[in-house]
């Protein structure tokens, strides 16, 4: 059997890219292969057990990407939503399936060009928020670094069209593993929205998708960035966000867990200019034996910093969720603004959820406040809606559909918004004759 840790495949493309890019993929490599995959015995990884990824023999991703039908994936697109995308076809990139034009002027290509093209923009940024990798799987993206996508975006520029980058699995042949790394560079005062959607086309396919999105938002600077996870109840997917901001920049990261069989989702920011902003804002909804991972961490690293952490789970099934909230705030970060609150809502006897919120403080001027909640449906309210007649189901539904529905209200993309209120809708059968306005 292959070791992912051992296997790093960098030895056929190493001749590809400049000597500063393969020097952080041997660091990675000897990083991998001391860390090793993480296990419960980090504290960090407590709740998630990795095991069976070891019994599984991954492949890695083809040079090219498997032909599929231009509708193929329609069952998948996002309506309404006008996108350039890049689409990846288990790990590997689809020249024909992808349309990144539309976002003039800023620059969006391929890591693996953008290596070459833009070094100027990329030597002192790339791999720099993730140098002291902490687990082996970091330290396996960085040792691969498969294809990923580079958005450059210039000062001042507003890019009114998302991007979103498009991840399926197919199913077909041996289980891919792959390493995408994405970086977003937006420059003074710029604005992108980027939305990274993660799917499977069949409800058995088993994949592993290890993924690192590095966002530079530069003074003034807004990002939003998205993650859709909707993959099939086999698949594996880890992924870490991590963001460094500067002054008065703005960053807003939306993450929502619907598929996979483990999922780890890390969010990392680190507010590092003053008056800098950060919503960390996410939904997951876990059935049968789904295990969801959330794993917040924001660094306040300088003075009059404000973040946001708003988290929601919804459990059914012998799911089990796991809320980490981590608010650090260096002595640099004075007069620090941050709420953190997670609040989850099991559906069944069986069904789990932990939240683990916590505060690292060493300013003397800060307000850090956290709150954790766990719970069912209220019965008062299910009783309230019952004696304006409406049937216990629907009654139940309605409360099902409102909780979820706070945590999806604040995204900006009113498409998205709506998809969800669907996807939400198509699990609660009971919820099937609402109306709903989004």
């Amino acid at each position: 059997m292959t070791s992912l840790l051992t296997d790093t495949g960098t030895a056929h493309r190493d001749g590809e890219v400049p000597s500063w890019v393969r020097e952080l993929r041997e660091a990675g490599a000897a990083a991998a292969a001391s860390l090793g995959l993480p296990t419960p015995r980090l504290e960090s990884w407590r709740f998630t057990d990795l095991r069976a990824v070891e019994n599984i023999d991954f492949a890695a991703p083809r040079a090219h990407a498997p032909k599929l039908a231009s509708g193929a994936f329609a069952a998948f697109e996002i309506e309404e939503l006008d996108v350039a995308r890049a689409v990846f076809v288990d790990g590997a990139f689809s020249p024909a399936l992808s349309d990144m034009a539309g976002m003039d002027p800023a620059r969006v290509m391929l890591l693996s060009d953008a290596v070459r093209e833009c070094e100027a923009e990329l030597r002192d940024r790339l791999g720099t928020l993730m140098l002291a990798p902490e687990d082996g799987l970091e330290a396996l993206n960085q040792s691969r670094m498969d294809d990923g996508v580079v958005v450059i975006v210039p000062d001042g520029a507003t890019i009114e069209r998302p991007l979103e980058i498009l991840c399926v699995s197919t199913g077909e042949g041996d289980p891919v593993a792959w390493h995408p790394r994405h970086v977003i560079v937006a420059g003074k005062g710029s604005k992108v929205r980027v939305l990274e959607h993660s799917v499977s086309m069949t409800d058995d396919a088993v994949s592993l998708t290890n993924s690192v999105t590095e966002v530079f938002a530069d003074e003034d600077a807004r990002v939003e960035h998205y993650f859709l996870e909707r993959d099939s109840r086999s698949a594996f997917n880890i992924s870490t966000l991590a963001t460094n901001q500067e002054t008065r920049s703005d960053v807003h990261s939306h993450t929502v867990l619907l598929g996979g069989k483990v999922v780890r989702n890390n969010v990392q920011p680190t507010l590092n200019g003053a008056n800098a902003h950060c919503l960390i804002n996410g939904l997951y909804v876990g059935d049968g034996d789904q295990l969801l991972d959330n794993a917040m961490r924001v660094r306040h690293s300088a003075p009059d910093c404000q973040s946001r952490q708003h988290y929601k789970g919804i459990m059914n099934g012998k799911s089990r969720g796991v809320f980490t909230g981590r608010i650090i705030v260096d002595k640099a970060g004075q007069q620090t603004d941050a709420v953190q609150s997670s609040r989850a809502m099991l559906l069944s006897e069986s069904a789990r959820a932990t939240a683990r919120p916590q505060l690292e403080i060493y300013a003397d001027d800060v307000k850090c406040t956290h709150g954790a909640t766990t719970g069912r449906v209220d019965d008062e309210a299910v009783f309230y809606f019952m004696s304006r007649g409406l049937s216990e189901e629907v009654s139940r539904a309605m409360l099902i559909y409102a909780f979820a529905a706070e945590g999806f209200d604040r995204m900006e993309l009113v498409p998205v918004r709506r998809l969800l209120a669907r996807e939400m809708i198509a699990k609660l059968p009971k919820a099937a004759g609402l109306s709903i306005e989004v």
